[in-house]
């Protein structure tokens, strides 16, 4: 089960990161401190010691060494807008030193998501650096459903493994 707690443990020492879970972009408010209250955040189960939302502000504070978050959730990619960009669970994940994010755009349907993602992994896999893998990925998906289905995705950050 992906507790909070279990995901927090793995985040430090993982080299890919995947949370296919459930993203909270209301959560949070920019406007609430102006420095440390950053919007968003994935939803885990709750454990004994953690309410089960990893907020982009949690996130923040993580030494990370992955070399690829991919959060395979509604909206992850959305944020407040500010002179500095989007900042949101996107901007944690590189400030928390990840290289690459991908995040979606838009609300995303589970099974093609799904099949997104495999393909998407398929492709690192056979050699495809990581920007080269989504965009193939979406290109085979673009064969069998709409645009809302296999479009939500971008890559943040660095495009090679």
């Amino acid at each position: 089960m992906a507790t909070e707690g279990r995901v927090r443990q793995s985040l430090p020492s993982a080299r890919i990161i995947h949370l296919a879970t459930h993203g909270l972009l209301e959560y949070g408010d920019l406007q609430a401190s102006a420095i440390s209250d950053i919007p968003g955040a994935i939803a885990l189960t709750p454990d004994t010691t953690h309410d089960g939302l990893l907020t982009a502000e949690e996130l923040l504070k993580f030494d990370l060494t992955a070399d690829l978050v991919v959060l395979s959730a509604c909206d992850t990619g959305l944020g407040t807008l500010s002179g500095d960009g989007v900042i949101g669970l996107s901007r944690s994940l590189i400030a928390a030193g990840a290289p690459s994010v991908v995040v979606s755009l838009w609300a995303i349907p589970d099974n093609p998501t799904a099949d997104l993602m495999i393909e998407f992994y398929s492709q690192l896999k056979q050699g495809q650096d990581k920007a080269s893998a989504l965009r193939l990925a979406m290109l085979e998906r673009m064969k069998y459903s709409d645009p809302s289905a296999w479009g939500a995705f971008t890559l943040i950050g660095e495009a090679d493994w």
